[in-house]
């Protein structure tokens, strides 16, 4: 897919694009993920971006974003104050801002083996450890793309994975949860193509 028809396809009013990926990024990547993030909000007049405010991929995109307008982006965060002085978003929404006993299909969602069941059920119960706060962040990462009561689900989302290990950790777990729920998405093996074109 190419530029144009992606902005013909996904511009529209009450579109989110998720924008999200590998913490770990190769310094020569990191200005294409803030070129992308300036490119598409500049070129789409509807569309919202959203991000969940890690550190690598998303903190690339969304300095991208916010440079042209902060109000665009929102974030989704395991916590409340989750990297507090590195979110540029104009929005955002933390797990605990969620009635999670409301959002019964993302923590379904999130439940995909034994021990992440446990964890979830650690973290629903407020229970403290390692593995809750795994839990927080992969239910984030489903809220990312499902969206919650309030918050509509994502459009599209665009990817910056790895390439060796393709599809892995939570980026890969967002990815699957997109592929689940019929939402479509595209890594930097298309994207990279749209940093340098005329349009």
């Amino acid at each position: 897919m190419d530029l144009i028809s992606f902005i013909a396809e996904y511009d529209h009013k009450g579109a989110v694009v998720l924008l999200e990926g590998k913490r770990e990024v190769p310094e020569h990547d990191e200005e294409s993920l803030r070129k992308l993030g300036r490119l598409l909000v500049e070129r789409m007049k509807h569309a919202r971006f959203r991000s969940g405010n890690a550190s690598g991929s998303d903190l690339f995109f969304s300095e991208g974003v916010a440079s042209v307008d902060a109000k665009r982006l929102e974030v989704i965060t395991p916590y409340a104050n989750h990297r507090k002085k590195q979110n540029l978003a104009g929005s955002t929404i933390s797990l605990p801002d969620l009635n999670l006993k409301e959002e019964d299909e993302a923590v379904h969602q999130t439940r995909h083996s034994r021990a992440t069941n446990f964890a979830v059920e650690q973290y629903l119960l407020g229970v403290k450890g390692k593995g809750s706060i795994r839990a927080a962040y992969l239910i984030r990462d489903t809220v990312k793309a499902l969206g919650a009561r309030d918050l509509p689900r994502t459009t599209v989302g665009l990817f910056y994975d790895d390439q060796e290990k393709p599809k892995s950790g939570g980026t890969g777990h967002t990815m699957v949860v997109c592929e689940n729920n019929g939402i479509p998405y595209f890594d930097q093996r298309v994207w990279e193509k749209w940093i340098d074109s005329d349009f």
